[in-house]
């Protein structure tokens, strides 16, 4: 980069800086073993080798991340792009490692210098901002830097040191600024309410009401979502046991609460001290728990499942095993992805997935939930297709434990929702 930038200040020849990583490495390292891992990382590193041109640098920056230095002749953006493509292609290719088939992605931040800095540091700051950007909408992506990044950065240092503060010992009683809205889940047959999904917010006292995708990260990095999901199991239970005895409190677990080895005895503590039946208690958790030491987690999804209470995998779909975690754990309940449900009025592919995962779950006498759901024409679709239970604007938007109305039908919170 030293010669790079000298260039670029004595002849005026640009450049990019491309910071990337492997989506979900921990995973292959975990469910796999590092010795697997390790000769991943040597095969990215030889697709690396065989993608750049002789002109270009490439390295490895530590851990699975890894860099590119890109010398530009004539249009950065164009040719930053074609790079990046292929990046995602080669490296994204299936690996066959040790008798295992290995699918990743990559998810890439790129800056280009001079228009993002001129400075080696400040260049690699801002691609790694950009990288930021790939992994929180959704990896296996590339973004550039914008000049707005610099500034969500900045708030999100500033909501890291806040959320310490609201969730520091003196308010671990109260959690004033934290609350739990719902969102009803129906029956596709009757569209009658049958239960409600917990959904946290953070009232912040000057950026006002803020959604999970905002903070929720933070607290897993920082190691806050324990305490924090153990207040949210605690007080659903209790809000939820005042409920009709037919309606069932959906609750969703971070991979990290797997982590602490008392996830177990919170469940039971919340359920003895709010009174609830176990049976409806169900306990939301992604692939990404699953990819973590198998046996351990096994385990403790098997404790959880003794104490009467449900296990729900969620985003059903999206991951890169789905149908055999059906196959190595009894799940009571899927959740389409609400990513297919958006699309599958105009996606054939969409509607067929939808249509395989409802009659798998009658198949394996597994539920199947659709998320999601904004239109009469997406429901009407699902009820086709099978789907057992719904959820989604369509119905009801999440609100207080006050404002729950289980007596209403579907369609009226609809029109109500839309209004």
């Amino acid at each position: 980069m030293d010669v790079a930038i000298a260039r670029l200040h004595s002849h005026g020849e640009g450049f990019c800086v491309f910071v990337f990583d492997i989506d979900l490495f921990k995973s292959v390292n975990d469910s796999l073993g590092h010795p697997v891992g390790d000769a991943l990382l040597k095969s990215v590193a030889q697709r690396l080798r065989s993608t750049v041109r002789g002109s270009d640098t490439i390295a490895r920056l530590g851990g699975d991340e890894f860099a590119i230095l890109q010398m530009v002749d004539t249009d950065q953006r164009e040719d930053a792009i074609v790079l990046a493509n292929r990046l995602l292609e080669t490296i994204g290719s299936p690996y066959a490692i040790e008798g295992h088939q290995i699918v990743i992605g990559v998810s890439i931040g790129i800056a280009s210098a001079p228009a993002d800095g001129t400075e080696g540091e400040q260049l690699l700051k801002h691609a790694d901002l950009a990288l930021y950007r790939a992994k929180s909408e959704g990896r296996n992506s590339y973004r550039f830097f914008a000049a707005e990044m610099d500034g969500e950065a900045r708030l999100r240092r500033s909501l890291e040191v806040e959320l310490r503060t609201a969730l520091s010992r003196d308010a671990l009683s109260s959690h004033e600024e934290f609350e739990l809205h719902y969102q009803d889940v129906l029956k596709v047959a009757t569209q009658q309410a049958c239960g409600a999904e917990a959904l946290l917010r953070w009232r912040h006292p000057v950026h006002g009401l803020i959604f999970p995708d905002k903070f929720i990260p933070i607290a897993e990095e920082i190691g806050l979502i324990v305490p924090l999901g153990e207040w949210v199991i605690r007080k659903a239970c209790a809000e939820a046991a005042s409920w009709p005895e037919h309606m069932r409190l959906s609750v969703n677990l971070s991979s990290v609460q797997f982590r602490t080895g008392n996830l177990v005895d919170i469940v039971t503590g919340a359920l003895v001290d709010s009174g609830l039946a176990p049976e409806r208690l169900e306990l939301e958790i992604t692939e990404s728990v699953l990819l973590q030491k198998q046996a351990g987690i096994l385990a403790i999804l098997q404790q959880l499942k003794s104490l009467g209470v449900g296990i729900v995998l969620d985003d059903f779909g999206t991951g890169y095993s789905s149908l055999s975690y059906l196959r190595m754990f009894p799940f009571d309940k899927v959740k389409i992805d609400k990513s297919f449900v958006a699309e599958m009025a105009t996606r054939a592919d969409c509607a067929a997935i939808v249509c395989a995962v409802t009659s798998l779950g009658r198949s394996l006498n597994i539920d199947t939930t659709a998320e999601g759901v904004e239109t009469q024409e997406q429901f009407e679709l699902l009820r086709a297709a099978g789907c057992t239970e719904v959820q989604g604007y369509l119905f009801s938007r999440p609100r207080p434990a006050s404002e729950l109305d289980f007596k209403r039908p579907g369609g009226q919170g609809a029109r109500e929702s839309a209004a």
